[in-house]
């Protein structure tokens, strides 16, 4: 599907946006990137200093440039955007010494240039580094979420940006100061992850995930908190999906006395309560295998909604937004995920439920 079906989605639901910007995680990609999808990309906006800067860098460890993609943008006057002066998406060759590394060498090889490059960047303001990961595009601005559209051409369906996964908000972070990087979806190391509402735990999350990983960086928005858990017990502690929901909502200590698992859930309780969330909100997150889940809070108090049909599946706020991309569809199989409940979407397309 390209962008533009994303954006369709949530034109409906434009109550609650500000206005203040979009932001877009592409997986599986297609179309122009289609030829080099095991080759890292790298999603950056930045000045042309900024520009000399990651190239220079990417020389100097021995990144081989192999195809550069521009968006054609429409720069008319009057559109809403805080645009960057530059805008680059380009895939990579690994360095001669990496290429017969292992998938985990690779994997932190690829963490640690992104984190460097956005060092790199920051000190003098000339650029956002947002992604650098095979078959992943992202995108990230300031302003408003259809003037954004029309200054990328997201709204032409013209074949060159297409992926299987789109994850995508028309909003910015607006709990803290807006800039580019608090913008939802999040990206770590194949994991993708947006949300709707707040964490009133972000202060206790953020201290304990600090000295977790070095990946854990930011903290732009209080929404962080939650892909760097997702990332710690699927990627660090290897364990199923469904634990993610045990720690960021543990169940109530009367009902887990009752559980035959309850051994291993007073032990989450203990060793990960720090990284327990609190307040409303719906959370939908893609993983590296190409799933895509959503749940939500422990009292359920932001809406979400999943539907679809043979050839698509789609998961967001509003069921508006589902009626625009999906009016054929069988409503009655649309799913409200309750507050215990985590629906996972895998990459056929089959929708499985699991009550916590």
């Amino acid at each position: 599907m390209h962008p533009s079906m994303a954006l369709r989605l949530m034109l409906p639901q434009q109550e609650g946006h500000d206005n203040s910007g979009f932001a877009m995680v592409m997986q599986d990609l297609d179309g122009v990137f289609a030829p080099y999808k095991d080759k890292p990309l790298l999603s950056l906006a930045c000045t042309s200093k900024g520009m000399q800067i990651v190239s220079d860098y990417m020389e100097e460890k021995g990144f081989v440039q192999v195809f550069q993609w521009k968006p054609d943008m429409d720069l008319r006057p009057g559109l809403r955007i805080a645009a960057m002066p530059g805008y680059v998406f380009r895939n990579y060759d690994y360095p001669e010494r990496a290429r017969h590394s292992s998938r985990e060498e690779c994997e932190e090889l690829l963490l640690d240039t992104r984190l460097a490059l956005r060092n790199l960047l920051e000190g003098g303001e000339n650029g956002f580094v947002y992604s650098f990961w095979p078959d992943v595009l992202t995108l990230k601005e300031i302003g408003d979420p259809s003037d954004i559209a029309a200054c990328f051409r997201l709204w032409d369906d013209d074949g060159r940006l297409m992926a299987k996964s789109i994850v995508s908000q028309c909003r910015q972070n607006t709990n803290y100061a807006i800039v580019r990087y608090a913008a939802h979806p999040f990206f770590l190391q194949g994991y993708t992850l947006c949300t709707n509402g707040e964490n009133t735990f972000f202060t206790k999350n953020r201290e304990c995930q600090k000295a977790l990983h070095r990946g854990y960086i930011g903290f732009e928005s209080d929404s962080q908190n939650f892909l760097y858990t997702l990332h710690y017990v699927l990627h660090e502690l290897k364990w199923p999906i469904k634990y993610y929901k045990h720690v960021i909502t543990p169940l109530p200590f009367v009902e887990v006395e009752n559980r035959t698992d309850k051994k291993e859930l007073l032990l989450i309780r203990e060793a990960l309560a720090h990284l327990e969330i609190n307040g409303p909100n719906a959370i939908i997150g893609h993983l590296p295998d190409g799933q895509m889940f959503t749940c939500c809070d422990s009292k359920k108090l932001r809406p979400v909604v999943l539907g679809g049909n043979d050839k698509m599946v789609a998961i967001t706020s509003e069921v508006c937004g589902l009626n625009t991309i999906l009016p054929d569809r069988d409503t009655s199989k649309d799913i409200y995920p309750h507050e215990r409940e985590m629906v996972v979407i895998d990459k056929d397309l089959t929708v499985r439920r699991w009550n916590q």
